[in-house]
């Protein structure tokens, strides 16, 4: 996301996105050496990258694999492929991107040519490159409610369900996607300000909503917005139904012996991960572990942006 700051200034401004302040356009990728452990890559192994984001998982699959390998890499915003192009241009493993929602990942994989996997990453988490794109993902900059990828002209937008929904639509999403405790206060808010005028950005949204919660509620570890633009982002994008649509088709994609590993980074994501490994588990699916796999005190030192991640591993 886009902050405030002198146009004439070369250096950015930090922003808070989960409770931690990051620097705009910056990116530390989280579990690294968790996921390239508990994947067991091979040299040999085609391997999908559903989240290229800033690349940097992407580079690190790429280091452990030979010329026999393949990485394929996938993401819906395109700038991610032009980043995972500059990132991966000397890697040993062909390489092969698309520009798309994993959610076709099935699709995706028959146009580039690639019938099978033998491992998988879906890191579920947001680069900072993502979040500088000006889209209104940002609850502290003055950017257009959109809250979109790259969505096709007329798409549904944060705008729209901000300034048209119904309350009760409005408190369904936030309690739902957003586990938000004082949904019924901020969808009041909504409405009271929005008959005012329309809520055109993404800071007069965070302003409503610290307006629309109790006083402690806004001096806690996370900005009082978070969980509603959590929420909207996921009812803009189907994320929930994307997530299913593509780990399931990653794992009918996956050759036996191989893994699947997806970073989570709220509950409501990690719970329909939990479900969806269930499944596989009952169709022949063994968790690599238990419990997930959380980042440790070092990682956590270097990048606090880590503090929410889960990784869970299954094998086919």
């Amino acid at each position: 996301m886009r902050t405030r700051r002198n146009q004439s200034s070369s250096y950015p401004m930090p922003f808070r996105h989960r409770g931690v302040v990051h620097r705009e356009a910056s990116h530390i990728s989280v579990l690294s050496d968790e996921i390239l452990s508990g994947l067991t890559l091979n040299e040999d192994d085609v391997v999908l990258d559903a989240t290229l984001g800033g690349a940097g998982h992407a580079r690190a699959l790429c280091e452990k694999l030979g010329k026999k390998g393949i990485f394929f890499g996938i993401d819906a915003d395109a700038a991610a492929l032009r980043r995972a192009e500059e990132a991966l241009r000397d890697v040993s493993p062909r390489v092969v991107l698309r520009h798309g929602n994993f959610r076709n990942l099935s699709q995706l994989a028959l146009d580039a040519g690639v019938p099978a996997l033998d491992k998988a990453l879906f890191d579920l988490g947001w680069s900072g490159f993502q979040l500088a794109e000006g889209k209104g993902f940002s609850f502290l900059a003055d950017e257009p409610l959109q809250m979109t990828y790259d969505a096709p002209e007329g798409a549904l937008t944060a705008h729209t369900i901000v300034n048209t929904w119904e309350e009760a639509s409005l408190v369904s999403i936030l309690e739902g996607w957003g586990e938000e405790a004082h949904a019924a206060r901020i969808a009041r808010g909504i409405i009271a300000a929005r008959r005012e005028k329309s809520i055109e950005t993404a800071r007069e949204l965070a302003d409503v909503i610290r307006a629309s919660v109790p006083v402690w509620y806004r001096k806690g570890h996370l900005h009082p917005a978070t969980k509603t633009f959590q929420a909207l982002r996921i009812a803009v994008n189907d994320e929930l139904g994307a997530l299913t649509e593509g780990i399931s088709a990653a794992w009918n994609l996956l050759n036996p012996g191989g893994r699947i590993a997806v970073i989570t980074f709220h509950s409501v994501e990690d719970r329909e991960v939990k479900r969806l490994f269930r499944e596989f588990e009952k169709a022949g699916g063994r968790l690599v572990s238990k419990k997930p796999l959380k980042p440790s005190r070092e990682e956590l030192r270097v990048n606090p942006r880590a503090r929410s991640a889960k990784l869970r591993i299954i094998e086919k």
